[in-house]
């Protein structure tokens, strides 16, 4: 198959890249349950250009009820990119006479994205200290993006992400009290729509984003992204699941929520809302927990018994404890 693709690229990668003499080293990255990421080489007499091919898998139908679609993506990564925000440079959108699907092509950024390296490696130990506050900047810049030149985006209220959630539990029919805790906490701390209506990443966290030495160098993964409450995605980067051992570190076992909302007010000059992001940190526990009994009710149906799937699902219960903290009182 990898020579196929490579054939396929070649032409596709003649056809706008002036001077670009092949394609080599085609390789399907692991990682992407919904889409397909490989990695490759653009031979040009420049200089190689090391390139990423993002698509719908091979007999992908329709997106996922929450994804915002590839081609937004291709759009918000550009206007994030021209904007100064991390973001690989979009090259190509895919076009049906490429004969590669739907997708695009981005330049390749180096840098490490597996969370225990990021948090522990001696590589990064200068970048660590940090990366909280940078985080804090990003996301600044992110919800600031002009909403007009965004692409067309669901809405979502915290309303509208209960009612969903709860929806998608109970299609399980796997009664789990904690959720249903969980739940109910939320319907009775909603603060209400947001006064501020930005456009919100869906998916900020370890895994999404590329980090070098120098700190971040890329926000990856745009196919969550919605319009909403500003403060969801610093809930989310401090849901419990991301900090990898390192619990005592909200951001991604990082750093401080402080760091993070100090970093997110210097770079737009609007107050986090602490309560706010707390509402958006027990929400997005209960949604990884959700997803997690998702993927073993993929993996107990079939037809593909995934042992990946599997093990994610298991996780369900790691939520439930981090749920049982944050709902208590002086929770963590």
């Amino acid at each position: 198959m990898a020579a196929t693709i490579e054939q396929q690229l070649e032409r596709c990668v003649r056809s706008w890249c002036p001077g670009a003499t092949g394609v080599s080293d085609a390789a399907r990255l692991s990682g992407g349950a919904s889409q397909e990421t490989w990695s490759f080489e653009i031979a040009h007499p420049d200089g190689n250009i090391g390139a990423i091919l993002r698509r719908a898998p091979s007999g992908y139908g329709a997106a996922p009820s929450r994804a915002a679609g590839l081609a937004a993506e291709a759009v918000l990564m550009r206007l994030a990119h021209d904007a100064g925000i991390p973001s690989p440079r979009v090259l190509h959108v895919l076009e049906p006479g490429d004969e590669l699907g739907i997708g695009f092509i981005m330049q390749r950024v180096e840098g490490e994205t597996i969370p225990r390296k990021i948090l522990r490696d001696e590589t990064f130990a200068a970048a660590r200290p940090k990366l909280a506050r940078q985080l804090g900047e990003i996301l600044a810049g992110i919800h600031g993006l002009p909403l007009p030149q965004l692409p067309e985006l669901r809405r979502m209220t915290a309303a509208s992400e209960i009612a969903e959630l709860a929806r998608d539990y109970r299609g399980f029919n796997w009664p789990r009290p904690v959720f249903e805790l969980a739940l109910r906490w939320l319907s009775d701390h909603d603060p209400g729509p947001s006064a501020r209506v930005t456009l919100v990443h869906g998916d900020f966290r370890h895994g999404n984003l590329i980090i070098g030495p120098d700190g971040v160098r890329a926000v990856l993964d745009w196919e969550l992204a919605h319009l909403g409450d500003p403060m969801e995605d610093l809930g989310w980067v401090c849901v419990n699941s991301w900090r990898f051992g390192e619990i005592d570190k909200p951001v991604g076992g990082l750093g401080t929520r402080e760091e993070l909302f100090a970093g997110y007010e210097s770079a737009r000059g609007d107050r986090v809302d602490p309560e706010r992001v707390k509402f958006w940190e027990v929400m997005g526990t209960l949604r990884w927990g959700v997803m997690c009994c998702g993927m073993m009710q993929r993996f107990r149906d079939g037809p593909e018994h995934s042992v990946e799937r599997a093990m994610i699902g298991r996780r369900s219960s790691e939520t439930e404890i981090d749920l049982l903290r944050l709902l208590a009182p002086r929770g963590t």
